[in-house]
């Protein structure tokens, strides 16, 4: 990854947000029916810092290009919600770095098995969890909006 910082913040802070409304509306543009946070399964934020979770925002140049939340309930399993990446940032292994510093957060917190959810609208996200090694696994969920379903083990 070059220039790209990694920072642990609040999912309310200012640059989480703005990533987040990015990411809406990314998935409203590309959803055939387009995409209703209100509808999805929206994490509350509360669950995405410790000693729950986590939320990480990617920075290039003292802005934000990426994020990513691992969603916690206390226990060993827990989800990966809300990977974005902005389209300047694409194809420099962003993602695949958010998604390892979620690993390892996971792990620091006692999370052993990590979840997710997409859509089949989003195929690059699908081909990066199965080259990160997740597995595709039976829905675990009644969101609305994803047809994909994983699953890693972490140690």
């Amino acid at each position: 990854m070059s220039d790209v910082t990694l920072v642990e913040c609040n999912p309310t802070d200012s640059e989480a947000v703005y990533c987040l409304q990015q990411y809406y509306a990314e998935l409203e543009a590309r959803f055939e029916r387009g995409f209703d946070v209100s509808l999805s399964n929206d994490p509350e934020a509360d669950d995405m810092i410790a000693p729950r979770g986590v939320f990480f925002v990617a920075r290039m140049a003292d802005a934000p290009v990426g994020c990513v939340g691992v969603k916690g309930s206390g226990g060993e399993v827990a989800e990966i919600k809300r990977l974005w990446v902005s389209p300047k940032a694409r194809g420099m292994g962003v993602a695949r770095d958010l998604m390892a510093a979620c690993d390892g957060a996971a792990l620091a917190l006692g999370i052993t098995t990590l979840r997710l959810d997409t859509n089949s609208a989003l195929p690059e996200a699908a081909a990066l969890y199965h080259k990160l090694g997740w597995s595709e696994i039976a829905r675990f969920n009644d969101d609305p909006y994803p047809d994909l379903f994983f699953e890693k083990h972490l140690t």
